[in-house]
């Protein structure tokens, strides 16, 4: 049965039942060791659109259609529904529905659970935010605050009307303390949501993350917005090539700007627990909202080799998510160098297939058709 079908079939069942695969049933599949002959990836439940229930910004407004389920995973055929990993070396018990952990420099990926599965990114989704300001804007463009930055919802770095940021200062903001008021900054320095949105959209497509659309530069919820850890391991990947971004994220603390007299500078800390829990680590980006559950997509690095996870729709069971997430920085760190990986981490779109030429026959009947 063609893929298509098989996810029409899987989402006519969703909306009939209501099933959710909820985080708290996820069953880890036995893991599979790498051989050749391996079987093909198969579709999972939630695959095509995030699982219920839905946040109150989505079902204020219809969601767009779903996107589309590529005939092949991107990074490969092996990258399905199920927990697959290089070597048999047990993996740690892990309390999310989506995880990808992979070779940062090479894109290997050493293990995986329903790597693209589509779920809400929550702030992780910042990543790709950061990436259109770093391609985009001038570091030392100065963006002035408003009153509405301070309505955000959500966390905030502390900017507000009368204050005046550079890109790098509101990139720390959305980096070290999640800024949903930097994101907002940002955006309306690239001349405001709705191009901001197609741009990430834009970069998104061109760099093979197809399972993402942003509908908030924040990463808050929204209207037909999706992700996967596949694509959140990618676009992390990306921007640690960007030496601003690699160097904003492992910071600690900065001196941040106020915006008035009773708003003085102040010191701005980096709220990743595995920035300051995990030896080695580069930095990372966490997330959470009451739909999308928790996220984060992280990098470390341990005897010059260095590695990148990214887990979504997970809970702080059995352990913290960070602590999860570190656990499998620890298993892919024990691995042996070498062995073969279950897919990659792509370096742009996949491109479409050529179009088949028809045969000489079907030709010439085509052009008799056309003379009748």
């Amino acid at each position: 049965m063609r893929r298509a079908a098989v996810l029409a079939i899987v989402a006519a069942l969703g909306a009939v039942t209501g099933a959710a695969h909820p985080v708290d049933r996820v069953v880890p599949t036995a893991v599979a060791a790498v051989t050749a002959g391996t079987a093909p990836a198969t579709p999972c439940p939630d695959q095509v659109v995030p699982p219920p229930p839905p946040a109150d910004e989505e079902s204020a407004v219809p969601a767009p259609p779903p996107l589309p389920v590529p005939e092949e995973p991107v990074g490969g055929p092996m990258l399905g529904c199920g927990e697959i990993a290089a070597t048999t070396a047990p993996l740690p018990v892990m309390g999310a529905a989506s995880y990808v952990l992979a070779d940062l420099d090479t894109g290997e990926i050493l293990a995986t659970r329903a790597p693209h599965a589509r779920h809400r990114p929550a702030s992780a989704l910042k990543v790709l935010t950061a990436l259109v300001a770093l391609r985009d804007l001038d570091p030392d463009l100065l963006v002035e605050g408003t009153a509405e930055d301070l309505r955000v919802v959500g966390s905030k770095a502390g900017i507000g009307p009368g204050g005046r940021y550079t890109v790098t200062q509101l990139l720390q903001g959305l980096l070290l303390n999640s800024g949903n008021d930097t994101a907002q900054a940002l955006a309306r320095a690239r001349g405001g949501d709705a191009v901001m949105l197609a741009r990430m959209t834009q970069v998104a497509r061109e760099s093979g993350a197809l399972d993402t659309r942003p509908a908030t530069p924040s990463g808050l919820d929204g209207p037909g917005m999706s992700s996967s850890a596949y694509d959140l391991a990618l676009l992390y990947r990306l921007a640690m090539r960007d030496p601003l971004f690699a160097g904003t994220i492992s910071t600690r603390s900065v001196p941040f700007p106020g915006y008035d007299p009773e708003h003085p500078t102040f010191e701005l800390f980096n709220s990743s627990r595995l920035l300051t829990g995990y030896p080695g680590s580069l930095g990372s980006k966490t997330g959470f909202t009451d739909a999308a559950r928790h996220t984060v997509v992280s990098a470390a690095q341990r005897d010059g080799r260095r590695l990148v996870v990214a887990v979504m729709r997970g809970e702080n069971q059995p352990a913290p998510l960070w602590r999860q997430a570190a656990a499998l920085l620890d298993w892919g760190f024990a691995q042996p160098s070498g062995v073969r990986p279950v897919g990659v981490l792509v370096e742009r779109a996949p491109q479409p297939p050529a179009p088949t030429t028809a045969p000489a026959a079907d030709r010439a009947a085509d052009r008799a058709a056309d003379r009748a």
